[in-house]
């Protein structure tokens, strides 16, 4: 059974003229990765250094995205604040049409005190209030907060909670959910490292930052997988592990961007508190890039 918002997602950067957001880029990028096979676009989310942002910053972005975007690509937010109360007013502050989903990451500044219940009563709280559907978020490589298998099942009950994306990369805690959660839900990987076994494993699609660079293997190993080419998007999985590893892990969102870069998108500087990647690390990068033909 297909599902509305299923395929590989692009998790946007944002695009910074000296420190100050440059929409026309974001625009440029979407518009060339228009003609992939991408799904869509998550804008405002981790790889987007969205915490580094102000609100009428991030407001901007969503508009030169929806603007962009072209027919049948969906838009994905990432609305997240500190506050339970800040999360419904920016997402809500959002346009109501256009938008397929709110990306919520947990809070995480007081982690100690976010246990499941806080943390049940905060994603039902913004699932109640929002406009839009809502997608649960487990980045605990980023947050320090790890969510629960059976949080997210609870949280699936709730209509307007459609679906998670999952970042650690865990296929165990794939298996957890996807066996008992609703037929509608969406199960979004987050991790370049696992699309394949977990589009085998139920996974409806990713959103992936590796994307930026490598829209074309990253959406062909969902084309092939659908298409039932098993051996084929088994060996584009194999081909994108360095270059996600080295975009994702070593070297982050700077070395994304220099990869965007390179391949005649946009990447531009990081935003401070981040810095840029040195030329050794340009070399490796653009050497794995021109490994894959790219």
């Amino acid at each position: 059974m297909s599902k509305p918002l299923e395929g590989v997602y692009a998790a946007l950067t944002t695009p910074f003229v000296g420190d100050d957001v440059a929409t026309e880029k974001m625009k440029d990028n979407v518009s060339r990765l228009n003609a992939t096979d991408l799904a869509g676009y998550l804008v405002l989310g981790s790889t987007g250094e969205s915490v580094s942002l102000t609100d009428d910053e991030s407001l901007a972005l969503v508009d030169a995205v929806l603007e962009a975007a072209g027919p049948g690509k969906k838009v994905l937010v990432g609305t997240a604040r500190e506050s339970t109360k800040a999360t419904i007013a920016f997402t809500n502050a959002l346009p109501a049409a256009g938008i397929a989903a709110a990306l919520v990451r947990p809070p995480s500044y007081y982690r100690s005190k976010l246990t499941r219940e806080a943390l049940k009563a905060h994603y039902l709280a913004v699932a109640e209030a929002s406009h839009l559907p809502v997608l649960v978020y487990n980045i605990p490589q980023n947050t320090g907060l790890s969510l629960e298998p059976r949080l997210v099942v609870d949280l699936a009950a709730h209509a307007n909670v459609v679906g998670l994306k999952e970042s650690s990369g865990s296929l165990a805690f794939l298996a957890e959910v996807v066996r008992e959660v609703p037929e509608r839900f969406h199960y979004f990987l987050g991790s370049g490292h696992v699309v394949f076994p977990g589009l085998e494993m139920g996974a409806c699609g990713a959103i992936l930052a590796v994307a930026d660079a490598a829209p074309e293997i990253c959406a062909g190993i969902f084309r092939l997988f659908m298409a039932e080419k098993q051996d084929e998007a088994r060996k584009l999985q194999l081909d994108l592990v360095p270059l996600n590893k080295a975009l994702t892990e070593t070297y982050g969102i700077a070395g994304l961007k220099c990869a965007q870069d390179l391949r005649g998108y946009y990447g531009g500087p990081v935003r401070m508190p981040l810095l840029p990647v040195g030329d050794q690390a340009k070399r490796e990068i653009a050497a794995l890039l021109g490994s894959m033909g790219l």
